[in-house]
């Protein structure tokens, strides 16, 4: 389907939302930018109210008007454009929202990260958007005009968008005195295949504990696997858990595939995890137990240095897919990359990035203790 750039007002948008609460298509119809509105929506279920705004395209905020919530919940996809099940996982609640057939108990924000990028099915434009965050969209880019000249793209305007969007939404002016917990699930679909269908990677938290109820909602949406950061990035996960100590992970569903061809009942965990979360059902947490979970630490980040960058293994191996000490599983220019400890495994390759930008990964199989 293509899509059209419209150019309607803001009472022209609304109209169109509250009459087919599909805010995805409103979206890629205004993939890059939407006058800003607002309406209110009523439960069907127990008559509650909720403030529905939407601030630009690919940005709309559910807040309750019958309670105070005591829950700041932000729901992020298409950080890359291709990774469609978890647009389609958004784009659901946010109907269910609208539609008024779900509860709204606490306040949620949802982000489509890259509408341009939806609409051509890839995962940027120019940038990887989730290496734009904590100030990198204005740091230069690695791409260039000529000598020395730095192009700014769309990516660095629409990450610095997003993160003040994050910020606005947590510090609230009305919300202050509340002292509510703050959530961020950056929600993904993975390149490849992996060996460990879903998996999650926990942001690098300085020191601040590991929380075990944070563990315990990852199994409850069906993921296992848990992959902890041991230093500062740039993802969007990472922005909220560093900046306004929101419980954020980025989460991987799977594999990317087309709209339309991702089988939902794959997904019942993590959509019925995020629906009570956000409508303040019990959340189904099994009691903790350390046995019921995979956990990996980063240890090698390879950068690409070189044009002459290559993998030393198939485009099909999976994520999580380990070698034997010593193995060569990648070469840049003359350099020889290696495996270094047992168990150590491949994680998000992709030979195809710019120079200076990560590769892959590797992680070695940890015992931690969360609190």
């Amino acid at each position: 389907m293509a899509y059209l750039q419209e150019s309607l007002s803001a009472s022209q948008l609304q109209y169109q939302l509250q009459k087919t609460a599909d805010f995805l298509h409103l979206t890629r119809s205004h993939e890059f930018s939407m006058a800003a509105f607002n309406f209110e929506v009523k439960c069907t279920q127990n008559s509650s109210k909720a403030k529905v705004s939407v601030l630009d395209t690919g940005i709309i905020i559910f807040e309750p008007l019958n309670h105070t919530s005591s829950k700041d919940i932000v729901l992020s996809s298409a950080v890359h454009g291709n990774e469609t099940a978890p647009i389609e996982i958004c784009n659901e609640l946010i109907k269910q929202l609208i539609l008024g057939k779900l509860h709204l108990e606490n306040r949620t924000l949802f982000l489509f990260g890259n509408p341009p990028a939806i609409n051509i099915g890839h995962r940027f434009v120019e940038e990887n958007l989730n290496r734009l965050f904590s100030g990198a969209h204005s740091q230069g880019s690695s791409l260039h005009k000529g000598q020395g000249e730095v192009l700014i793209n769309k990516e660095h305007h629409r990450a610095l968008l997003l993160e003040n969007t994050v910020k606005i939404f947590y510090e609230n002016n009305n919300y202050k005195e509340r002292n509510s917990e703050r959530f961020h699930y950056d929600l993904h679909t993975a390149i490849r295949g992996s060996k460990n269908d879903k998996f999650a990677v926990y942001p690098f938290r300085h020191n601040k504990s590991w929380v075990k109820e944070q563990l315990q909602f990852m199994l409850a949406c069906g993921i296992n696997t848990i992959l902890f950061s041991n230093s500062p990035t740039t993802t969007f996960s990472y922005f909220s858990s560093n900046k306004f100590g929101a419980h954020a992970f980025t989460v991987e569903l799977g594999k990317v595939k087309p709209f339309g061809e991702n089988d939902m009942t794959n997904f019942a965990g993590v959509i019925g995890s995020l629906t009570a979360l956000i409508s303040g059902q019990p959340l189904a947490l099994a009691e903790y137990n350390k046995e019921d979970f995979s956990f990996f630490a980063i240890d090698q980040i390879i950068d690409r240095h070189s044009d002459d960058f290559k993998f030393h293994f198939s485009d099909d191996v999976e994520n999580f897919t380990d070698f034997a000490i010593g193995t060569v599983i990648a070469t840049d220019g003359e350099q020889e990359i290696k495996t270094q400890k047992a168990g150590e495994a491949i994680i998000f390759p992709n030979a195809n990035v710019a120079i200076g930008q990560r590769a892959l990964l590797t992680v070695i199989p940890v015992e931690v203790n969360p609190e």
